[in-house]
């Protein structure tokens, strides 16, 4: 008799704790705009768990974001780059537009491959999203934060060697979700 007590306490643990995990993970990485994220992720090249990690670390997907630097949107895109962008790749832009979730996907996956194109380095590119590609440039150039020039060893600004973090932790969870969905 104990023994099937002691069977039914740890099947009922077990599947508390198994929805505790999975509570876990639907909670911090949330699958928001799976569809829109694949497409950009064949459209132009790139891993959809990075899109899908920078969406989350900028916004936590919610497409109305408004940063305290007027960033907008779930890929937090300043508007003056976000014009820029949307010239650069032959799309229409308006501000409001950066608030329609897949259009604000788009651009910001656009922009990480030109960033991934410039920089030849996943890290670099996702600095250079954050801090700004001219920062990043000059860091590069600088043989305290750089020691070839193409890679950095050392970043200046706290937000984003905390911002590579996060971006990367998340990353390593989409990029396994991610090829379970595109595969």
């Amino acid at each position: 008799m104990k023994t099937i007590y002691s069977i039914m306490i740890l099947s009922v643990c077990a599947v508390v704790l198994t929805y505790c995990v999975g509570s876990f993970y639907a909670y911090f990485y949330p699958m928001k705009y799976s569809e829109e994220i694949v497409f950009y992720s064949k459209s132009f090249g790139i891993d959809a768990g990075l899109i899908a990690s920078v969406g989350n670390v900028e916004s936590n997907f919610n497409e109305k974001a408004v940063s305290n630097k007027g960033a907008i949107g779930i890929m937090q895109l300043v508007p003056t780059t976000a014009e820029w962008l949307a010239e650069k790749s032959g799309n229409v832009y308006s501000e409001e537009m950066l608030y329609d979730g897949e259009y604000n996907i788009k651009l910001g996956s656009f922009y990480l491959k030109y960033l991934l194109n410039i920089f030849n380095d996943e890290k670099t590119a996702i600095c250079a999203y954050n801090a700004g590609q001219g920062n990043v440039a000059n860091w590069l150039k600088n043989t305290q934060y750089s020691q070839d020039g193409k890679t950095l060893t050392k970043i200046p600004f706290k937000e984003t060697r905390n911002y590579l973090s996060k971006v990367l932790k998340n990353y390593r969870y989409y990029k396994n979700r991610y090829k379970k969905i595109v595969n």
